[in-house]
């Protein structure tokens, strides 16, 4: 009999989902793929773990025809993976995430952990 994969529900915060609506069809296919991995409890080749953040917390850091996408989600909130923001990054110089967009990540990151306590 075939073993059945336990997958954990992604959920995602409303605003975030809005932004990645707004990705290219393609960017958005690729970032579930990555989404979808992480809820069976694998890590795609394009997920890293997000600095400044503690355990739990990753980015998908997707460049995608030029540009450069990326998906922010937090796996040890209760038992659904959160997505808790998705963001073209525009940064003209450097590799690091825009600061405007680390503290945003954070907000968001303290109000969801508010919500679920």
């Amino acid at each position: 009999m075939a073993e059945t994969r336990k997958t954990r529900p992604v959920s995602w915060l409303k605003s975030a989902l809005r932004d990645f609506e707004e990705f290219p069809a393609g960017a958005r296919a690729v970032c579930l793929g990555a989404l979808t991995m992480a809820a069976e409890g694998a890590k795609a080749d394009i997920v890293k773990p997000m600095q400044g953040f503690g355990s739990g917390v990753f980015e998908i850091a997707l460049p995608f025809k030029g540009e450069a996408y990326r998906v922010v989600y937090a796996v040890q909130l209760g038992d659904d993976i959160w997505v808790l923001h998705a963001f073209q990054k525009k940064a003209k110089k450097g590799r690091a995430t825009p600061k405007p967009e680390i503290e945003l990540i954070k907000e968001r990151l303290n109000r969801l952990k508010e919500t679920l306590a």
